[in-house]
């Protein structure tokens, strides 16, 4: 007999209603929809059919595709203004290649216009010298000539006087006179 302080089977292994956590003593496991797992699992496959349902992943997907392409426009910009860059450095290095050479050359003409202009002037200071030099010497054949000139021009007056003198005193009247012109014009004769 039993008695109400034992308790039977059927009491002890029974699932009080209305309690989703109780454990079934005859499985021993909760109910699946008792489980907090259960719930995440139902969240994110719900989560999932709203985004597909609301077409979210096309959004995404697009949004992805243009930033990807922006990205690509971006390497491509960056790769086509390098290539400016490197075209741009290579330019400038052969201009500046081409200056050196254009600097050389004009140095080069320089000096040798340079060692023109020194012969040529040299040359002409040479030929200046010599000019000079005749200039001098003509003049000084000049005035020797003059002097000359002027010593002959002094001698024959000397002489005239001188024979003037000595005629007069030695000779007498028309004959006198006569004698002086004579000598005198062929005095004039002579050193003309």
């Amino acid at each position: 007999m039993a008695t109400d302080a034992q308790p039977t089977l059927q009491q002890s292994t029974a699932v009080p209603h209305g309690d989703p956590y109780a454990v079934d003593a005859h499985h021993g496991t909760e109910a699946f929809y008792a489980d907090p797992t259960f719930w995440v699992l139902m969240a994110f496959i719900l989560f999932f059919v709203v985004l597909f349902y609301l077409k979210i992943h096309k959004t995404l997907a697009g949004l992805l595709d243009e930033r990807s392409e922006k990205i690509a426009r971006q390497i491509d910009e960056a790769r086509t203004l390098r290539e400016e860059a490197q075209a741009l450095l290579a330019q400038y290095q052969r201009q500046q290649m081409e200056a050196s050479k254009e600097a050389e050359d004009i140095i080069k003409h320089a000096e040798e216009d340079a060692k023109i202009i020194t012969d040529q002037a040299e040359k002409d200071l040479e030929a200046l010298v010599a000019r000079r030099t005749q200039l001098a010497e003509e003049k000084i054949a000049q005035s020797e000539a003059l002097a000359i000139q002027e010593v002959q021009q002094a001698a024959v007056t000397v002489a005239m006087a001188s024979a003037r003198t000595l005629i007069a005193e030695n000779v007498k009247g028309g004959l006198q006179e006569k004698l002086v012109e004579q000598s005198v014009s062929d005095l004039d004769k002579n050193v003309h």
